[in-house]
């Protein structure tokens, strides 16, 4: 039962006012979940086969679509390995630094493969409606597992910059063709001396809408999020820039996206059309 259930999503909103009107351990969970980008080195930080498969059972608890189940995902623990993947990804050195790098693939090539074995066809893996399940697949069943792992005390961090360099990440895990990876996850014990919190998000009113979309309603909800962020940011020694300016920055243009502006052409590459 919860004693206090004002103090998490106060921290979630930045808002010492928040409040909820019911609450369980699990959403009490939820709302203390952050990015974890330093984790504890050596023995001590170890993650098990126990743990991860753990993560992996969490992980296919989550819905599919038609039980299609067209996710797979490498565990990757080789130091060289992982230092490589953190390289394709952005030069992202927590992810070599994690006690195991989880990389989640869109995987249609499990269907094919049946096919093949009945001498059947799966054409429509050659649609986008296709590859959008193999990635919706893939996000619900990591997101599973994600709170798996902080339940068991590890910390976890989304990379979503293994889809910079598909073709190079793909010839790293050996990936058939069919199959790309969507998204990787650092799981690791958390530094307990990194300078983090938990990232206040946007207000509820400029997210949640009622009947009908109100775009109005919710940007004047949103319109103190930007001062709500930047008082995180100065707690933590972080970049200042405002909120609203890097959704902006970020989506200026096919330069602003390392390399992801070609996406559908290299989804084509691994076998994924997306017609």
């Amino acid at each position: 039962m919860i004693t206090d259930p004002a103090r998490p999503v106060a921290r979630r909103y930045g808002d010492a006012g928040a409040a909820l009107g019911v609450g369980s351990d699990v959403i009490d969970l939820l709302l203390a979940r952050r990015s974890t980008r330093r984790f504890v080195p050596g023995p001590a930080g170890e993650v098990d086969d126990d743990h991860v498969r753990a993560l992996v059972a969490a992980a296919q608890s989550a819905p599919t679509s038609s039980n299609l189940q067209a996710w797979s995902v490498v565990a990757v623990r080789d130091t060289e390995r992982k230092e490589r993947l953190a390289a394709l990804a952005g030069e992202q050195a927590f992810v070599a630094q994690a006690a195991v790098f989880l990389v989640w693939v869109a995987d249609l090539s499990r269907a094919r493969r049946l096919a093949a074995a009945r001498d059947a066809r799966v054409d429509a893996v050659d649609y986008l409606e296709t590859t959008l399940i193999g990635f919706v697949d893939a996000a619900l069943a990591a997101q599973n597992a994600v709170v798996a792992a902080q339940s068991l005390g590890l910390g976890t961090t989304y990379v979503g910059a293994v889809r910079n360099r598909p073709r190079e990440v793909a010839a790293e895990l050996d990936l058939p063709d069919g199959a790309v990876a969507a998204f990787g996850l650092a799981v690791g014990r958390p530094d307990p001396d990194e300078d983090a919190g938990v990232k206040p998000r946007l207000p509820q009113d400029a997210v949640l809408h009622h009947e009908r979309y109100d775009a109005a309603r919710a940007d004047a909800a949103a319109e103190g999020y930007d001062a709500v962020l930047d008082g995180y940011r100065a707690q933590h020694g972080l970049d200042r820039q405002p909120w609203s300016g890097r959704v902006v920055e970020r989506l200026a243009g096919p330069g602003s996206m390392a390399g992801r502006d070609v996406l559908r052409e290299r989804l084509a590459d691994r076998g994924l059309p997306s017609l």
